[in-house]
């Protein structure tokens, strides 16, 4: 599983020129499953995106995560994040999920996210044509692969 976590003081998600979700302060997780994706992926995925440190203290370092500053996360699905782009100029998604195995991962970690978190995450929706609106505060964007645990 992997995620593109961009730390955000604005994000929405609009799908046919209407907002569908929308969050002020906090991360916006863009997230990518492939097969051998698992439970396990999800909750240590999870647990760490809500501790990441990456929102700035009192004296301004990078000190305080999404839970610490009572921030939001907006999640949206995006195969694309597995692309392949060995050969020739037209990236290959053959490592992304189909629907069948990746919606209820992306629902399993949407719902555990927010858990973890404490609140209600928003979301986008899955496999749509949707056009993500965001503000990058800092610009501060994380790459974080489940597979590559440093």
């Amino acid at each position: 599983m992997r995620v593109l976590i961009q730390r955000v003081s604005e994000a929405s998600v609009a799908i046919h020129e209407t907002i569908k979700s929308s969050i002020r302060s906090g991360l916006l997780v863009f997230v990518g499953i492939e097969d051998s994706d698992n439970p396990e992926d999800i909750t240590w995925l999870c647990k760490k995106i809500v501790n990441l440190r990456i929102f700035d203290d009192e004296n301004r370092i990078m000190n305080k995560s999404v839970i610490d500053i009572n921030g939001e996360i907006l999640v949206v699905s995006q195969f694309t994040l597995h692309a392949s782009t060995q050969k020739g100029n037209r990236p290959s998604y053959i490592r992304a999920s189909k629907p069948e195995k990746a919606i209820p991962m992306y629902e399993m970690f949407c719902v555990e996210l927010s858990e973890v978190l404490g609140k209600a995450i928003q979301t986008g929706v899955f496999g749509a044509e949707m056009k993500v609106s965001l503000i990058n505060d800092g610009p501060v964007s994380i790459w974080i692969d489940s597979k590559q645990k440093e």
